[in-house]
């Protein structure tokens, strides 16, 4: 046993206790089980050390009674220890084998989103994906696509590691329309657009290396960098994008090996980066020899005009890759997404993509390249809904929650709420999952602390399930809020476990 070990910092650790307060029963009898299971998967060895009872009660939100009874249960069954100067580990002979991979990424910080996922609660309103369901446009395709396409197909192979010939030329098509100027050798198809910052992450990030970041970003595609063994150095944005005082600076002390940006509708904070800014990144990132991988997932739901041209329409010489995808477009269960850039790069990722998969799903691309022609004509309708979600929303928590204030964003389909000050936006999540509302607070995309009062909020769900979501986050607050006047105003709620 190595006494040496720490578990994970308390934020660290709720990842791997999971969706531990739901189910029946007592909070220290919950979580006591996900404890026990956390020992018995091995995520929690022999010898790590776990934080003080009062440290990880305030991370969960629950009295201190409540974890002390539920380590006096613990230590009952064998699975940890405590001892007088050492702290509380888990026992020698408790801890499972741990499987070689696990799926988590170290410091990563989006394991909880992934996580829901592979395993949701039927009852949960998750607040990790900022997603909606395919419509009728989506059906009548794939009917045309069986009765029109489906006999060529079928006579082929199959493999195409770069792309259907078709899509390419769809999507190449496509970012011509949007200014950017694209032939289909300058395309890579890819298996939505998590694959395509995958790809490039391989291509150009190793153990060791630094990567430039949009602070704050999101935790899926920071950890994707993060598995890569890729230091993270964050650039903050103001409501025209990355502030390039900040990016020079960075580009000038850190020598970074790719600059990771989203120019259009940022997520989480919508903003929307101008036309001079994107030409100035350019400029920069060709100037100190940087690749920047530019994702523009929400642009295929736009209409050609709506945002600037891309930043690779300013590459001044310099190496852009753009990342595209139909997830907001069309509908997330179509997992086509692609990487736009100059054909020597483009030669390389077909070479990874082959390794990984041969090519993506055959029938899903020539569905996409049915849809990409089609998508100018559906965007205003696509708008519309969009703007009937924000207002819903807004006007929710506007009056059920009129403490939390955030910026208007410029589009996209979440808000970044910040909540009032001096909230942890960590513990109120633990309080909201007993409410039935997953959120995901500010620290998963901005690890520095500067956005630790800040949650990341979708709008694009059905109305009646917006007003039960901020029925449950109303709930959450109120309880947090009396929580944490129980602790300013002394000790009363250490007395007895949680029911």
């Amino acid at each position: 046993m190595d006494r040496n070990r720490e578990a994970p910092e308390p934020d660290g650790l709720i990842d791997l206790l999971g969706d531990w307060s739901s189910g029946e029963g007592p909070l220290y009898r919950r979580l006591t089980e996900a404890f026990g299971r956390a020992v018995r998967s091995g995520d929690l060895r022999a010898g790590d050390r776990l934080p003080s009872e009062r440290r990880l009660a305030d991370a969960l939100s629950v009295s201190r009674a409540t974890v002390v009874a539920a380590f006096d249960v613990l230590r009952g069954s064998g699975l940890v220890e405590t001892r007088r100067g050492s702290g509380t580990r888990v026992s020698g002979g408790a801890a499972g084998r741990r499987a070689p991979v696990d799926g988590r990424v170290r410091g990563g910080r989006a394991t909880a989103v992934v996580q829901r996922l592979i395993t949701r609660p039927p009852d949960l309103i998750s607040l990790g994906q900022a997603a909606e369901g395919g419509g009728p446009d989506l059906g009548r395709a794939l009917l045309e696509l069986v009765r029109e396409d489906l006999p060529g197909l079928l006579r082929e192979a199959g493999y195409h590691p770069a792309g259907l010939p078709a899509l390419r030329k769809a999507i190449a098509a496509h970012h011509t329309r949007h200014g950017l100027p694209t032939v289909p050798e300058q395309v890579v198809v890819t298996t939505g657009a998590t694959q395509a910052v995958a790809l490039s992450a391989q291509l150009y990030l190793g153990r060791g290396s630094t990567a430039l970041v949009e602070s704050p970003g999101w935790p899926g595609c920071l950890d994707v960098f993060r598995a890569a063994g890729a230091r993270l150095v964050g650039v903050p944005v103001d409501s025209d994008g990355v502030r390039i005082d900040r990016l020079a600076a960075a580009l000038a002390g850190h020598r970074p090996a790719l600059l990771y940006l989203m120019p259009t509708y940022h997520n989480p904070t919508g903003v929307l980066m101008s036309a001079g800014r994107r030409r100035r990144v350019a400029e920069l990132a060709a100037e100190h020899g940087v690749p920047v991988l530019e994702d523009s997932a929400h642009e295929a739901a736009l209409a050609p005009g709506e945002a600037p041209p891309p930043i690779a329409a300013h590459s001044a010489g310099g190496t852009v890759l753009t990342v595209g995808s139909l997830t907001k477009a069309v509908w997330g269960g179509l997992r086509i997404g692609w990487l736009r850039a100059p054909q020597d790069v483009v030669a390389r990722l077909a070479r990874l993509k082959a390794l990984g998969d041969l090519g993506s799903p055959l029938l899903d691309q020539a569905l996409a390249a049915r849809l990409l022609p089609a998508l100018p004509a559906l965007a205003p309708e696509r708008a519309r809904i969009r703007r009937e979600q924000f207002a819903t929303m807004t006007r929710l928590l506007a009056e059920r929650l009129p403490q939390w204030s955030w910026q208007e964003p410029r589009g996209g389909s979440v808000l970044w709420i910040r909540l009032p000050e001096g909230t942890d936006a960590r513990v109120y999540a633990q309080v909201a999952l007993r409410h039935g509302a997953e959120v995901i607070p500010g620290d998963a995309m901005d690890p520095s602390g500067a956005h630790d009062d800040h949650i990341r909020l979708p709008c694009s769900f059905a109305a009646q399930t917006s007003a039960e979501l901020v029925d449950r986050l109303s709930a959450a607050w109120a309880a947090h809020s009396r929580s944490s006047a129980r602790r300013r105003h002394g000790p009363s709620a250490d007395a007895a476990p949680d029911g």
